[in-house]
């Protein structure tokens, strides 16, 4: 509404414009920044001026009188040198967002069924812009997954239903690199570390992603201790055993491609469990062993070679291996080495090389395709070799998000430089990186949780701690969501004590996945996160629950006027006989911020910035909450004063409720 609103006025303003001066001008529309000049302006008699030679208040008097302005603007005044400020009709204006909201084609929010696949729903929507692949979460099959890990999937599921709400239509892939060291070494591990065979690793009980941690973590240890013969030829032949195993799990055949399938199967499970607590869904699981058995690479890396985007080094450290030049790149000049492996000279295929393969797919420029299965237990598609008859289409996108942390930035340019070696240089252009910076531990929860930061002898440092999977640092996912449900529970306990049992344990989670959700987004993506639990568990000022109880508080207004035998909502038609004066300037500044969602939401998901969505949503809350102590609603004997306040706190609700979707905060009953 806010939005074409705004349309509306700049075209009636160039209309005026062409008419009264015969001159073509698009003009800008926009929000003061005081209140006392309008609800909206433009400067275009300013920008006009030179033009028309004549004085800019002039000019905006000329154009204040050719107006026609549209129905929610009551007045138009001329102010300062030659603005041209428009004032709003505050009740029609507030009818207009009590009118019902059409949700937008591939709205995010929309529960998924059991059994039915979530690309069913949006493949089929034909969004003016195409298609947006969002790939995230992206966690290395090997080990149970940590709060970094949770920042990747919290942003990029955010993402997606901000695009979804925009009206977009999104399919979000998770990337499961099975073919990688990471899972050769806990393929190692089981193999030639514990000597166990595929029926016991099979038996082994859940969490067996929290088997693997400690696994992982204890074979990167064992690679560099001296064997039974000593020394280094002991590392050596371990070193072999990754190679080895890397191999196999290329190819596809041999006890240890076994072995990565059933650990790569059984971590995903966990996987998808860990993130279904957080509300994270997928429309794909994409495995990278079907990348190399489906030959997307070769036929890739067919192409980069025909285009002589690649070549053999025939010498130097190089040698043997298929390299991509990129000095002549003003994106890598001035690096020292800028060719990229791409093949190894063993024959095994970078991470980079398979993502180019991967990336054209995703455009639909590789003219293969994956076979595809239903994961019924997980309610999710994965890639096979051969796969059912009927699936969703996949892949096709007109735009490609990657959300990967910056340390990856340097990759990504490659995978984009490749697409632009093959021709295809609008979808590199629209290959975006979203890029965020990584989440480590403040000194004091290190210190809980047992270690201790570099430098820190003493136990009185302040740096912070860098997680680290091969040292076995860091905070499970599922570890730091239970103390989260448990911090929860007693917090709920302070403030309703007859809560029990399963009512007592729902509330719980949602208060947990708020807490972390608006955590890992309110920052903004440059910033490294500290994370820190007091922060983390913090159920007042800036966080999740404080967004839910604020939502809490506006439905339990309707409740209470129910059970006081007043109206407890009010229609758009209601606010007819309403005064401007009845909407004062704390309501009318939350109605307005509340209108601007749509635009916010815009900026947040053009520039990639999230935290933009969280900061607004905390805005929100924090007006509505300052004007439920100034403003009471049950206590009001005016009738027009007590509709005009509520009609505030129904927009509010509505607001609120549609940023916690975005957000992915779940909105309790009661707290």
């Amino acid at each position: 509404m806010w939005t074409a609103l705004r349309e509306e006025l700049a075209r009636e303003v160039a209309r005026a414009i062409q008419e009264r001066f015969a001159v073509t001008h698009q003009p800008v529309v926009e929000v003061p920044p005081r209140r006392e000049l309008g609800d909206l302006a433009t400067p275009a008699p300013m920008q006009l001026a030179r033009t028309l030679k004549r004085s800019p208040r002039a000019i905006a008097e000329e154009l204040a009188a050719a107006i026609r302005p549209p129905r929610l603007v009551r007045e138009v005044k001329v102010l300062g040198a030659g603005y041209l400020n428009l004032f709003l009709d505050r009740p029609a204006f507030a009818a207009g967002l009590l009118e019902p909201r059409a949700a937008p084609a591939g709205a995010a929010g929309a529960p998924r069924a059991a059994g039915a696949p979530a690309a069913a729903a949006t493949a089929t929507v034909a969004a003016p812009q195409g298609k947006v692949i969002v790939e995230h979460t992206n966690i290395n099959p090997n080990k149970a997954a940590h709060i970094g890990h949770l920042r990747n999937a919290v942003l990029g599921d955010v993402l997606a239903r901000c695009l979804a709400g925009l009206g977009q239509a999104v399919e979000v892939q998770n990337y499961i690199d099975d073919t990688g060291v990471q899972l050769a070494d806990v393929v190692v591990g089981f193999i030639d570390l514990r000597r166990a065979s595929l029926a016991e690793v099979a038996a082994l009980p859940e969490p067996f992603d929290y088997i693997c941690w400690d696994l992982y973590a204890e074979v990167r240890r064992w690679y560099d201790a001296p064997g039974d013969a000593g020394g280094a030829d002991a590392r050596l032949e371990r070193r072999q055993l990754v190679r080895d195993t890397l191999h196999q799990l290329e190819t596809g055949r041999g006890e240890r491609a076994e072995m990565g399938r059933l650990v790569a199967r059984r971590v995903v499970h966990c996987h998808l469990a860990t993130m279904r607590r957080l509300g994270v869904a997928y429309d794909l699981l994409t495995r990278e062993s079907d990348i190399l058995a489906l030959h997307f690479f070769d036929k890739a890396f067919q192409r980069l070679k025909d285009s002589g985007a690649v070549h053999l080094e025939t010498a130097g450290k190089n040698a043997g291996c298929w390299v991509m030049p990129l000095a002549h790149s003003e994106e890598f000049a001035g690096l020292e080495d800028p060719d990229k492996v791409i093949v190894r000279s063993d024959g095994t295929v970078t991470y980079v090389g398979k993502d180019i393969a991967y990336q054209l797919w995703k455009f639909g420029l590789l003219g293969k395709d994956f076979g595809y299965r239903y994961r019924r237990e997980e309610a999710v598609w994965e890639t096979c070799p051969d796969g059912e008859a009927a699936h969703p289409p996949f892949g096709g996108a007109r735009r490609v998000i990657n959300v990967i942390d910056a340390r990856q930035s340097y990759l990504q340019k490659i995978v984009r430089a490749g697409l632009e070696a093959l021709g295809h240089r609008g979808e590199a252009e629209r290959s975006v990186h979203f890029a965020y910076e990584m989440v480590t531990l403040s000194p004091e929860t290190a210190r809980q949780l047992g270690y201790r930061p570099e430098g820190d002898e003493e136990g009185a440092g302040d740096k912070a701690l860098e997680m680290s999977g091969r040292k076995g640092i860091g905070v499970k996912a599922d570890d730091l969501m239970n103390r989260l449900e448990a911090k929860s529970r007693e917090e709920i306990g302070k403030r309703n004590r007859e809560l029990e049992g399963r009512e007592l344990d729902a509330l719980a989670r949602e208060i947990a996945v708020a807490a972390l959700r608006f955590f890992m987004v309110k920052a903004t993506t440059n910033r490294v996160i500290a994370f820190d639990f007091d922060e983390a568990l913090n159920f007042e000022g800036e966080s999740g629950p404080y967004l839910q109880y604020s939502l809490v508080r506006a439905r339990n207004i309707r409740r209470r006027l129910r059970e006081a035998g007043l109206p407890d909502e009010v229609t758009a038609a209601g606010l007819a006989p309403l005064a401007a004066s009845h909407f004062g300037e704390d309501l009318w500044d939350l109605i307005l911020q509340v209108a601007q969602i749509d635009e916010l939401l815009q900026r947040a998901v053009a520039a990639l910035e999230l935290s933009l969505v969280a900061r607004q949503a905390l805005e929100i809350a924090q007006r509505f909450n300052t004007f439920y102590h100034r403003h009471p609603i049950l206590q009001e004997s005016d009738p027009e004063v007590r509709a005009a306040r509520l009609a505030t706190v129904q927009i509010f609700r509505r607001g609120l409720e549609r940023l916690a979707e975005l957000l992915g905060i779940p909105v309790p009953e009661r707290m």
